[in-house]
């Protein structure tokens, strides 16, 4: 009988040696995220249904807890007070009209990810489908009958380089798609824009045929805002080094966030405010450093994500007024992906 020679066995014993103490460093690990659960402090909830009476803004919750990853929902007028939990779980959220786009990522032997549509009536689910990639930005259209979703096919952050995303519209009465924007017609400049290596990204909904998103080619090393239709599948850009835009309730002006700085490489961003008609803009100085698409609260106030230093997964909301020396504010503590619904 044929012996095993000794370094397959030393091998063999290596690898179950590996795989042991990987198998228990996971199950520390759990026992040591439960742990933490188990003595974060209570969040102060309420009832969803008083919150979803009135204006109201809709969120991630990131607070340590059991309810964390929730979307939840505060009233306007007490931001910080006592959220109401709904039971979804979701990484990106949005809502308008009566639907709520719920960008999700699936544990599971291989992870996944999907766009789910509700109906916020019920926090029913309607539709379902895959997300190509790691949630990033979706927004809805004001009437919450069209859903822009976009993922990282590639790359987890908008600082790497050489990142590749996948930016779709869909009905989400159906799903239907309207279209992958990498495929639409661009032109930048005046001039076709057929880059190979062209991203899109960040959809905002001026109405059910307008939009502003962001175009970007890494050879050229610049992005664009862009504007232009569904139905002519079709976008023309309006300024460069300009990412991430978020339309005002009044269709007035669109703010987004610009490279203002360079360290070591990576790009660092500060918001601006573009007055659509005059095409003039307002830089923020004061929000440098943010990497999130804003949400109006309002004509005149913006509102943001920004991790928490030191406390990892956990992210605070801001609100910020849209003039040169506009200071942020803590809006939300604890809080990811802000949906003004009034």
């Amino acid at each position: 009988m044929n012996r095993i020679p000794r370094r397959v066995v030393v091998l063999v014993a290596v690898v179950v040696v590996v795989v042991l103490g990987v198998g228990a460093y996971a199950v520390q690990a759990v026992r040591r995220h439960q742990q933490a659960l188990a003595a974060a402090p209570t969040v102060a909830s309420t009832a969803l249904a008083g919150v979803l009476a009135g204006p109201h803004i809709v969120f991630r919750s990131t607070l340590p807890g059991p309810q964390y990853g929730l979307v939840a929902a505060v009233p306007i007028a007490d931001p910080a007070g006592a959220r109401a939990f709904t039971p979804l779980a979701c990484d990106r959220v949005d809502v308008a009209g009566s639907f709520a786009s719920c960008l999700r990522t699936v544990p599971g032997v291989a992870t996944t990810f999907e766009t789910d549509i509700y109906d916020v009536s019920t926090w029913q689910r309607t539709q379902t489908w895959p997300l190509p990639g790691i949630p990033s930005r979706t927004r809805l259209s004001d009437d919450g009958t069209l859903v822009g979703t976009t993922a990282f096919v590639t790359g987890d952050s908008y600082a790497t380089i050489g990142f590749s995303t996948r930016t779709e519209i869909h009905t989400t009465a159906d799903g239907s798609s309207r279209g992958n924007l990498e495929n639409w017609r661009l032109t930048v400049d005046g001039q076709p824009f057929t880059a190979s290596d062209r991203n899109l990204w960040g959809v905002t909904f001026v109405d059910d045929d307008t939009i502003f998103a962001t175009a970007a080619s890494h050879a050229a090393g610049k992005t664009w805002l862009m504007t232009g239709s569904i139905s002519g599948q079709s976008l023309t850009s309006v300024a460069d080094n300009a990412e991430c835009p978020s339309v005002s309730p009044d269709r007035s002006k669109v703010a987004y966030k610009k490279v203002v700085e360079t360290v070591n490489g990576q790009p660092v961003w500060a918001v601006a405010v573009r007055d659509i008609a005059a095409g003039t803009e307002t830089l923020i100085p004061a929000t440098k450093g943010l990497d999130d698409q804003v949400e109006w609260l309002d004509g005149s106030t913006l509102l943001y994500g920004l991790p928490r230093a030191g406390q990892a997964g956990t992210t605070d909301v801001y609100s910020v007024g849209i003039t040169a020396d506009a200071q942020p504010v803590l809006f939300i503590p604890g809080a990811w992906s802000p949906s003004v619904v009034r």
